[in-house]
């Protein structure tokens, strides 16, 4: 079991595959990494040698994955939510953030704040 940056990758995917399994790679960047490593693409991770997974191991790590890539994001957002700039505003609100129009759409983003028009609610007893 191929276990990079703190994900455990699934056993019967192509490594290209595997590495979007990690929080902050993509496909591009799981192909930047490979060529970087110098391990092929098609390859399955249970086939992967120990000595492919330490340099894939490397290679993610120039990168900001997982943890510190979500608390960079949610400082980000902190910082934006402090400041009181119109899209921290937003995420404090938990509205749309860039710009959607509220009026009709975004029922997940206002999850729970307004109920759907002409639904009954069960009498009182």
């Amino acid at each position: 079991m191929a276990r990079i940056a703190g994900v455990d990758l699934p056993r019967d995917k192509r490594v290209e595959i595997a590495l979007t399994y990690i929080y902050g790679i993509g496909l591009s960047r799981s192909q930047e990494i490979l060529e970087k490593a110098g391990v092929n693409a098609d390859i399955r991770v249970k086939d992967l040698s120990d000595s492919d997974v330490a340099s894939l191991r490397t290679a993610v790590d120039t990168y900001q994955v997982e943890g510190d890539l979500r608390r960079w994001e949610a400082m980000n957002i902190k910082r934006l939510m402090d400041i009181g700039c119109y899209r921290g505003r937003r995420h404090r609100l938990g509205l749309p953030v860039r710009g959607q129009r509220t009026r009709t759409n975004s029922r997940t983003r206002r999850s729970g704040k307004r109920t759907v028009a002409g639904k009954k609610k069960p009498p009182k007893k």
